[in-house]
């Protein structure tokens, strides 16, 4: 890993992973009996913040976990990956957050998430913050796994202090219009995958806007910059100029699980470097690209030596 140069500051999730791998993910009612089980850290503001640290970012992750055995692991790791989590909150009473994953053999999953201690993340926790953790032209990132008034708190300090803020909206939340034009107009850059994008836009049932029609309509809802995630197809970078694809490397995937975490972490970390945002988003979806053929979420991030050397 190459020294830190610049800083990302990260609020978001902690959870801990328990994945089964099956043939084909069950539907309703239905059982399928699986092969490998993997206890994982995870949650997705934890991988964000690993994945920026691992591009060669300094990290502060601000958190919430439970005061047992699953939150004093979780903190332990982030401590080992050299992340700051001196600002992290420990709940007492409060069950650390858990996500139950399953993963088929052609690598799509199926994820349900105990939010556990997430939910306790506060604004009053954020205006507790010190200034010195919001600091003017570093990158904030902020995710959805906790309360929406405790991630808009959290992008709107970082903009009154000069700051890139970067939402990534996941999980989408259900949100009127002016709920939502509300949140995203808080955010200097978003970064949604294409559901996350149809749900924000309020798009209809059925309703299948091209990528591009689809960030133009989440630009004129308030952030400056659109950064759509399309999976293999690799990402769409919209910002009312133009709207720009940028294609992803042909890879064969093992999990998905995380890949739009890799993303996330390794574009804010390409962001605190310095690199101008196409150049940004071409190594965030190469990063992506190479989670996806490694098992996990947080095991299969990649380093900044690995992304640079993958083509």
């Amino acid at each position: 890993m190459s020294g830190p140069s610049s800083r990302v500051v990260v609020v978001g999730s902690s959870n801990t992973d328990m994945t089964v791998r099956v043939p084909s993910l069950p539907g309703p009612g239905e059982t399928v009996l699986g092969g490998d089980f993997a206890v994982t850290a995870g949650g997705k503001g934890a991988n964000q913040a690993v994945a920026s640290r691992r591009a060669g970012a300094e990290v502060v992750f601000v958190t919430a976990v439970g005061d047992d055995d699953l939150g004093r692991r979780a903190l332990d790791g982030y401590r080992r990956e050299g992340i700051d989590v001196s600002h992290a909150r420990i709940v007492p009473g409060v069950a650390s957050g858990v996500a139950l994953i399953f993963v088929s053999e052609g690598g799509e999953n199926q994820i349900g998430v105990a939010s556990g201690a997430n939910l306790e993340l506060s604004p009053s926790d954020i205006d507790g913050l010190p200034d010195s953790i919001f600091r003017p032209g570093e990158i904030l990132l902020v995710g959805l796994e906790i309360p929406i008034p405790t991630a808009i708190r959290a992008l709107r300090r970082g903009r009154k202090a000069g700051m890139t803020v970067i939402l990534n909206p996941a999980p989408a939340p259900s949100l009127t219009e002016a709920e939502v034009r509300h949140l995203l107009g808080e955010a200097d850059l978003i970064t949604p995958n294409r559901v996350e994008a149809l749900m924000l836009a309020g798009t209809r049932p059925g309703e299948r806007p091209e990528p591009k029609s689809l960030a133009l309509r989440l630009l004129s809802m308030g952030p400056r910059t659109v950064v759509m995630t399309l999976g293999a197809e690799g990402c769409l970078v919209a910002d009312g100029r133009e709207a720009v694809a940028v294609p992803a490397p042909r890879v064969e995937a093992v999990d998905a699980v995380g890949a739009g975490d890799a993303f996330n972490g390794i574009l804010a970390a390409g962001l605190a470097e310095g690199l101008a945002l196409p150049d940004a988003v071409r190594r965030a979806v190469r990063g992506a690209a190479l989670a996806v053929t490694r098992p996990g979420a947080q095991p299969a991030l990649p380093t900044r030596a690995e992304i640079d050397a993958f083509q």
